[in-house]
């Protein structure tokens, strides 16, 4: 065998290997481009907008209406200046909070001290409509991440 055709024949071999990596990333690249049926990674978990008991703007009925935001992936998410609002426009600005892998932490409306697992509003009246709302997350970039609805607007 000579050089010349030594060359082709690793030539060959080089260009059919790369067609072969080709054919394989690109449907799986096509793929993730689809996000649209993929769980989110921070999610609306839960949401109680009906508080327990008699509706007041005592702080503890206040407070007894909120939405669980839960981490789905093994990873921490850091969620400052994300965003949870309600059809109103009523909405929650998250200061520098670290979201834990597989972590749900729960935003209640009312007066309380923040902690890893509860956060509070400081709001002094109730934001979620016990019929009918949609609660809208939204990233730093003002992407939305996740909804949830109720009442007339559940789909």
């Amino acid at each position: 065998m000579n050089a010349v055709s030594s060359t082709r024949r690793v030539t060959a071999t080089v260009l059919a290997a790369g067609a072969l990596v080709a054919a394989a990333v690109l449907p799986a690249a096509a793929h993730d481009g689809d996000r649209r049926h993929q769980r989110p990674q921070v999610e609306i978990s839960r949401v109680q907008a009906d508080s327990p008991g008699r509706d007041d703007r005592s702080n503890r009925s206040v407070n007894g209406e909120w939405v669980e935001i839960t981490n789905t992936t093994r990873h921490a998410v850091n969620l400052k200046g994300w965003t949870l609002k309600d059809e109103d426009g009523n909405r929650y600005r998250f200061k520098d909070v670290r979201l834990g892998g597989r972590n749900t932490i729960r935003i209640h409306t009312g007066h309380g001290r923040d902690t890893r697992t509860d956060l509070y509003q400081d709001r002094n009246d109730h934001v979620w409509d016990n019929r009918s709302d949609t609660a809208t997350l939204r990233d730093g970039r003002g992407r939305t991440v996740d909804t949830e609805s109720w009442g007339r607007h559940h789909r």
